[in-house]
């Protein structure tokens, strides 16, 4: 069995390789270029085409010709999901009637998987794109309850985990 002093030693020797760190509360990330596409706030959105769970087509460009911008919201249709998108749902979308909301369902796998569980949760009434090879996912550098805010001229003004809506609200009151 070693010894206390050796464990000290053992510390000591790991919390020196920790030297020379200097955390920062500074953003140290590089200038976002806006002229490129990616998922970054202030780039172009990355254009995209998937099937909502009624087997139709969306295609983001098309969507953004008729709408003031559009919020994709990244599903597992877990219980924190459910959360935040009936609290989207009661206390958002009714403010933003000219901003269109898409649930982005990238776990279910199909078509008719996703409907089920659309259906099941109660969210019949909200459009759900299904993103069965994650594709739009990867995209979009998003994970369970990612919000994505893009205005109408394309370009990503949030993306980031919805928390309590207030974030998304602001952003949404500043494209009307």
């Amino acid at each position: 069995m070693l010894s206390p002093r050796v464990y000290f030693i053992i510390l000591l020797f790991i919390l020196t390789g920790c030297d020379n760190l200097d955390p920062s509360s500074a953003d140290k990330r590089p200038p976002v270029d806006s002229t490129t596409i990616g998922p970054a706030v202030g780039q172009i959105a990355p254009d995209f085409s998937l099937f909502d769970t009624l087997g139709n087509p969306l295609t983001l460009s098309a969507e953004l010709t008729n709408a003031q911008g559009v919020v994709l919201y990244y599903t597992m249709w877990c219980p924190i999901c459910d959360s935040h998108m009936s609290h989207m749902r009661s206390q958002i979308i009714p403010d933003f009637p000219n901003i269109k909301f898409f649930i982005i369902d990238y776990v279910s796998g199909t078509i008719e998987l996703s409907r089920a569980a659309q259906l099941s949760n109660g969210y019949a009434d909200l459009t759900v794109l299904v993103d069965n090879t994650q594709e739009v996912l990867t995209l979009y550098q998003a994970t369970m309850g990612t919000t994505v805010v893009i205005d109408n001229t394309g370009t990503v003004r949030m993306n980031e985990d919805y928390k309590d809506g207030i974030k998304l609200t602001e952003t949404l009151t500043a494209l009307q």
